[in-house]
């Protein structure tokens, strides 16, 4: 370990491993921590803006473009605040459908995250590409799995990045009986491939870091919550979702093109390790097997087991979409029609709530009595998360020191941190600083 100082400067431009750009300055002067803050850098994108002026039928295949990742998460979210405006109750069909999808985001999502972003910090490894001749079966078992994911959506909802078949009060396109038979089939028999990841993790030690905050997640009291529920916090805190805003208190700060959440701490968290804090109790049996062998237990404090929460939750999402698919395909495909017009003189708003992989996302739209977007409102996950970033920082940042940590383990332990939270910066950006 390189000899440590009681000044640092830490600037890391542009974090490496997540998507977007977002910088750490960290500044400690005779040992006391005088600057500390997580820069968002990324242009403003102006989805709200967007939205107004669009028709109901448009809103979802736009909101879709927000993130490629979370595509099928967008799409949800805004699909569930359109049928709230119209009154739309969906089949039960309709429903696992979507559950399905929402799930098979979650895993590809947290597949791509543990293994591409996360495991080359723990095989001193820069990127995941030297890994592929150093650790060949991990990259292959990687990249097996994110195919896996990204075909379950594609034969659902047409493709995964951006889908095409779902709208509001269900799909233009069904899959048949035999379709998710052999969907099934080609899932279960990737099962050896989801404990062999398992496996991996185990072998894997977090840093040491604890800092208790408040955990926000969706709660549904018949499932675990990716889909529907309340949104709650550890605090014992809890709204329905068309009242968010009692939770999420969103504002500006100088250094960032993205707003900061909170709620009555300094910050909040959501993600993973926030829905597993919040609903460990209702995880599929398999998923509390897999959170046993790794040694994650409720309540967790250590934002670095995010990733690890990240592997219990892709054995839930499997196990689920298995089950799911039993049950669709025990009822048989009904030819259900999704509605084709605005219901007549209608107007209002409407709020979606989800859980996507970096946590819970809220889409909040105003129609007008023809079925045109008058305002929206969107509340990303890691905006949620950037205060309670910056809180670790000022937490983590004086433990490193007494660790005796140099300036560049202290900067790529700041990274690492930030990792762990999975963020999507680019989907955070919604808001310009006019001078």
């Amino acid at each position: 370990m390189a000899k440590a100082s009681n000044t640092l400067d830490v600037r890391v431009d542009y974090v490496t491993r997540v998507e977007g750009h977002g910088n750490i300055v960290a500044r400690v002067e005779d040992g006391e921590l005088v600057e500390c803050r997580m820069e968002i850098t990324e242009s403003p994108r102006f989805f709200e803006a967007m939205l107004r002026g669009r028709s109901w039928k448009d809103t979802m295949f736009l909101t879709t473009r927000i993130c490629g990742i979370c595509a099928c998460g967008h799409g949800t979210a805004s699909l569930k605040a359109t049928e709230d405006a119209m009154g739309l109750k969906l089949s039960e069909q309709t429903l696992r459908l979507r559950k399905i999808v929402l799930h098979a985001e979650q895993l590809q999502s947290h597949w791509l995250h543990v293994y591409f972003l996360v495991a080359p910090d723990f095989f001193g490894a820069p990127s995941v590409i030297p890994m592929a001749k150093t650790h060949t079966d991990v990259v292959l078992r990687a990249m097996r799995l994110k195919k896996l994911a990204n075909y379950i959506c594609e034969v659902l909802v047409g493709r995964h990045v951006h889908p095409i078949t779902m709208v509001p009060g269900g799909y233009m396109k069904l899959p048949g009986v035999r379709t998710l038979k052999e969907l099934r089939a080609h899932i279960a028999g990737h099962e050896a491939d989801v404990w062999a990841t398992v496996d991996l993790f185990a072998t894997l030690k977090m840093p040491e870091f604890s800092r208790q905050t408040e955990y926000e997640s969706l709660r549904d009291p018949t499932e675990y919550a990716f889909y529907g529920g309340d949104l709650v916090t550890s605090d014992g805190d809890k709204a329905a979702p068309r009242d968010y805003k009692d939770i999420i208190h969103e504002s500006i700060v100088r250094h960032s093109s993205a707003k900061h959440v909170k709620n009555k701490r300094e910050a909040l968290m959501v993600g993973a390790l926030a829905r597993f804090n919040n609903n460990h109790t209702q995880l599929h049996p398999r998923a509390k097997e897999a959170a046993r062998k790794l040694g994650l237990a409720a309540p967790c404090y250590n934002t670095f087991h995010n990733n690890t929460a990240q592997v219990v939750e892709s054995v839930h999402c499997f196990y689920e979409v298995l089950r799911l698919l039993d049950e669709l395909i025990g009822a048989g495909i009904q030819d259900e029609k999704p509605p084709l017009r605005w219901p007549t003189g209608k107007k209002g708003a409407g709020v979606g709530l989800t859980e996507v992989p970096r946590g819970t996302l809220v889409h909040h739209y105003e129609y007008d009595e023809n079925g045109i977007c008058t305002g929206a409102n969107l509340v990303i996950p890691t905006n949620q998360n950037l205060a309670n970033i910056e809180a670790d920082f000022r937490a983590y940042v004086p433990q490193l020191i007494a660790e005796g940590r140099s300036q560049a383990e202290v900067a790529h332990a700041l990274e690492m941190l930030v990792r762990a939270y999975d963020p999507c910066i680019s989907c955070s950006v919604h808001l310009v600083m006019v001078k």
